[in-house]
């Protein structure tokens, strides 16, 4: 008898789905986080340890090999224009979503129970004056070291472009430096690959954690805005991203079969960390240069999170609606504005998009004390705006290589079918076994 063999995306279904079944048996019960939260813990930190050594050897190797500061600085300002375009987008569709729909208009607010949300407001005290500017400036590192140890990635970028640029300028000096960080690439995605081997049971101790925590009746109270921001994510990723990737020659259904694991990791975990190294993978293999998916990629992380702008713009205008408060079209311009600024400003900070809302909504007159009324399902619409960014970050990479005139269709064609293929293969054992 044969085995059966499981891929990834299904393992890690499977552990989602037991995850939540334990977690609702287990409702209220605090061994759970207990027995739990180590696994989920120590899977995180395995993602968190090869990240950063996988942007720096990456970033130098692809930028040894373009050698080029102007062909560099157009791929930088290409990335930073589409990330722009893309963010004012996804502001503009929350503020409509929200106004078309009304998720807030008519809760009861007495029946909703409110979520300690002082560590955000503590965060948000740390960066309440840290603007654009800032940002611009804080790319360039005064250590270096300290932007490791911290996971400050601009300035990780920034370090790994000068030095990728000084390794091409000094020649054949340069040529040891290259051959390690090319070993060091090669030798991170394999331990990516064994880390990833683990996901499965990240997945089930997170889910299974949040669950037992928040239950899944804290959905019932708030499901309008649920579906409300579900819904947008949808539309913005089938629609919006679709026309984009149809106006570059390329599919969006297409990006999603390739990251097929990745999009499922990424939702259960709420994390683009955790699959950022298999994008850059993987968007290589996809067609688009190493030195843009290198480039792209990890400062999309940063600057180009189209799900978390979209679900800021939903959430300010519901807790509006929840407050009875009404927004004018000047006020509704001026929330677009701000949050066009202060999503870039505090990038990167733990629980951003609840950062962004609280240097945010009292800019406009809304209460910020309304986050705590929908901070206990924040888990559940991080899940939805994570996938949304991970897409959105992915197709960037093809956006750009197209624009620069670089991206290979043969090959692209060809990673679809070999995916295709393995698939079928997969599906054939399964049915030998069965």
């Amino acid at each position: 008898m044969k085995k059966i063999k499981i891929g990834l995306a299904a393992q890690i279904v499977v552990g989602l789905i037991l995850g939540v079944i334990v977690g609702a048996v287990f409702y209220g019960n605090p061994k759970i986080v207990t027995y739990l939260q180590p696994f989920g813990d120590i899977f995180l930190r395995l993602i968190k340890m090869i990240v950063i050594p996988i942007i720096i050897s990456c970033l130098v190797v692809a930028v040894a090999g373009v050698g080029d500061m102007k062909q560099l600085g157009k791929i930088g300002l290409k990335t930073l224009i589409y990330f722009e375009i893309m963010s004012a987008i996804a502001i503009v569709l929350g503020l409509a979503v929200a106004n078309i729909f009304h998720p807030g208009t008519g809760i009861d607010m007495s029946g909703l129970s409110k979520t300690n949300i002082s560590s955000y407001v503590n965060t948000a005290k740390g960066v309440s004056h840290h603007g654009f500017a800032d940002t611009i400036v804080n790319i360039v590192p005064d250590n270096f070291f300290n932007s490791v140890s911290t996971g400050n990635m601009l300035p990780i970028i920034f370090f790994s472009v000068m030095f990728g640029l000084g390794v091409a300028a000094v020649g054949e000096k340069g040529k040891p430096v290259l051959k390690f960080a090319e070993g060091a690439a090669e030798a991170m995605f394999w331990v990516t690959n064994q880390v990833m081997k683990t996901a499965p049971i990240g997945v089930f101790a997170l889910i299974g954690v949040t669950v037992s925590k928040f239950g899944l009746s804290s959905l019932i109270p708030l499901g309008k805005l649920a579906v409300t921001v579900y819904g947008s994510m949808i539309f913005f990723v089938i629609v919006v991203m679709g026309i984009v990737a149809k106006l570059v020659g390329n599919s969006v259904f297409n990006i999603i079969r390739i990251l097929k694991s990745e999009l499922i990791l990424a939702y259960s975990t709420s994390s683009s960390e955790t699959v950022l190294p298999k994008i850059m993978e993987k968007m290589e293999k996809y067609g688009s240069p190493a030195a843009i998916s290198s480039f792209v990629v990890p400062t999309g992380y940063t600057f180009n999170l189209d799900g978390s702008t979209l679900y800021e713009a939903i959430a300010s205008i519901f807790i509006a609606q929840m407050y009875g408060i009404h927004l004018s079209i000047f006020a509704q311009i001026n929330l677009v504005i701000v949050l066009m600024i202060t999503s870039k400003g505090i990038a990167g900070v733990p629980g951003a998009s609840f950062v962004v809302l609280l240097a945010t909504l009292g800019t406009v007159g809304i209460p910020i004390e309304g986050l705590a009324f929908i901070a206990g399902i924040d888990r559940i619409l991080d899940m939805a705006r994570t996938v949304v960014n991970v897409v959105g970050n992915s197709l960037a990479v093809i956006v750009v290589s197209k624009w620069e005139g670089k991206y290979d269709n043969e090959k692209g064609k060809e990673y679809l079918k070999s995916i295709a293929k393995k698939n079928n293969e997969n599906l054939d054992a399964e049915k030998e076994a069965v």
